[in-house]
C-alpha cells in the first residue's frame, strides 16, 4: 500500500458516527472537509486535540469547512466522549479500521518494547473536488488545529 499524497483522491469511508448516526466523505463532497485520524477516546493527546478543534469550530464553519475525527472507538464510545468533553466534532467510528488502513496510518507502534498495531495520529485536509490538499503525519497536538486552520483558509 503506497502512501497517500497531496492531490490523491482522498478514499471515502461512511462510518457509523456519534448520535447514532454515519458519516461518509462522499456524502460530504463539494465542501473541504479536515480528516483526523486518532488513536482513542479519553487518554489525554486524543482529548487535548479533540478540544482544540472544537474550540476551533466556529472559524472552521465560517470556512464551510466540516471537521471529523476517527478512531476505531465504538459510536458509543464517541457519544460518552463528546459529552464528557462537549466536543463539537463529528467522530466516525473505524472499528475495522479499514478507514485507517485506506489512508496508511494503521502502523506498527511500540510502547515499552513491545509492538502493536495502532493509529498514528494523522491529519488529512480534503479539498472540495475530494482531493487531499494537506498531509499531516505524526502530528504532535499544541497548535496542530491551529497550523490546519491556517492550511483550511489558504485553500
Amino acid at each position: 500500500m503506497t502512501a497517500l499524497t497531496i492531490g490523491d483522491t482522498a478514499p471515502d469511508f461512511d462510518l457509523e458516527s456519534d448520535g447514532g448516526g454515519r458519516v461518509s466523505l462522499s456524502a460530504l463532497k463539494g465542501k473541504p472537509v479536515v480528516v483526523y485520524f486518532y488513536p482513542k477516546d479519553n487518554t489525554p493527546g486524543c482529548t487535548t486535540e479533540a478540544i482544540a478543534f472544537t474550540g476551533l469550530m466556529p472559524e472552521f464553519a465560517k470556512a464551510g469547512v466540516t471537521v471529523i475525527g476517527i478512531s476505531p472507538d465504538t459510536a458509543k464510545k464517541h457519544d460518552n466522549f463528546i459529552a464528557k468533553h462537549d466536543l463539537a466534532v463529528r467522530l466516525g467510528a473505524d472499528t475495522q479500521t479499514s478507514t485507517a488502513q485506506a489512508y496508511g496510518v494503521w502502523v506498527e507502534k511500540s510502547m515499552y518494547g513491545k509492538k502493536y498495531m495502532g493509529v498514528e495520529r494523522s491529519t488529512f485536509l480534503v479539498d472540495s473536488e475530494g482531493r487531499i490538499a494537506g498531509i499531516w503525519r505524526k502530528v504532535k497536538v499544541p497548535g496542530h488545529a491551529e497550523a490546519v486552520l491556517d492550511a483550511v483558509r489558504a485553500l
